[in-house]
């Protein structure tokens, strides 16, 4: 059977349950698992020799602090990262993940001018980690983002999302048209329904899901290989016109 593929409603229960009494897992855990997966995931296509320096985008929200644990892992392994970051969350959780960055090194820029400095280290960066918007985002993408997303995309750089790419709906997908077109997508947990027909290189990072969830909720999770924190799945065949 083929890996269950995750509407927002059942992504939302799924993560509740996780860090209910009955998963018993902490908001910090699954933070770190998922960052390290997004970390894994971007060093496993982008190397480090070729592509040092990356530009981490973090939102305010729970997917933001997944990419300031992938910067912070990205420095570990011998990347350069540097984080985006316009509108830091707010919670005592990113604090502290900022303050791990802060004591890795890690440049983190200036919140004045976002569109200038944004310019600017796009032009000295390799790849982007798109950390902005998690499977809880709707559209409308509002400022600072939605003047940001343009110049992420224009910028030619590779991109990786994380879970669903920015300014995507969690189920219709880019039905707006204002969403990254990232080469490389790491979801977590399970892939959600937006990016059923996503035909790049397509990675789950998710292997904190108990064998008792997974059943659950008829998840059909892949095989993760070794120690790795992620597997690829395989990748969605482009529609376009039947041949007669």
């Amino acid at each position: 059977m083929s890996v269950r593929y995750l509407t927002a409603k059942l992504a939302q229960q799924i993560d509740e349950q996780l860090m209910s009494a009955a998963g018993a897992f902490s908001l910090d855990q699954l933070m770190e698992l998922a960052g390290l997966a997004c970390a894994q995931t971007l060093a496993k296509v982008y190397s480090k020799e070729k592509y040092p320096r990356v530009l981490v985008c973090c939102g305010p929200g729970n997917q933001g602090g997944d990419g300031l644990v992938a910067a912070r892992h990205l420095g570990m392994f011998g990347y350069q990262p540097t984080i985006w970051m316009p509108k830091p969350g707010s919670k005592d959780i990113y604090k502290r993940l900022k303050t791990q960055c802060d004591n890795m090194k890690i440049q983190t820029l200036a919140p004045t001018e976002e569109t200038h400095s944004l310019r600017d280290a796009l032009a000295s960066s390799d790849v982007i980690l798109d950390a902005i918007f998690g499977f809880s985002f709707k559209p409308p993408v509002r400022a600072p983002f939605d003047a940001a997303l343009p110049l992420l995309s224009a910028s030619g750089l590779p991109i990786v999302s994380v879970d669903i790419p920015s300014g995507w709906d969690v189920e219709e997908g880019n039905a707006e048209g204002v969403g990254l077109n990232p080469d490389v997508l790491i979801s977590l947990t399970a892939p959600k329904e937006g990016v059923r027909q996503f035909t790049r290189r397509h990675f789950l990072g998710g292997r904190f899901v108990p064998k008792l969830m997974e059943e659950q909720f008829a998840l059909n999770l892949p095989e993760y290989p070794g120690f790795d924190q992620i597997v690829e799945l395989p990748q969605a065949k482009e529609s376009g016109p039947q041949k007669l």
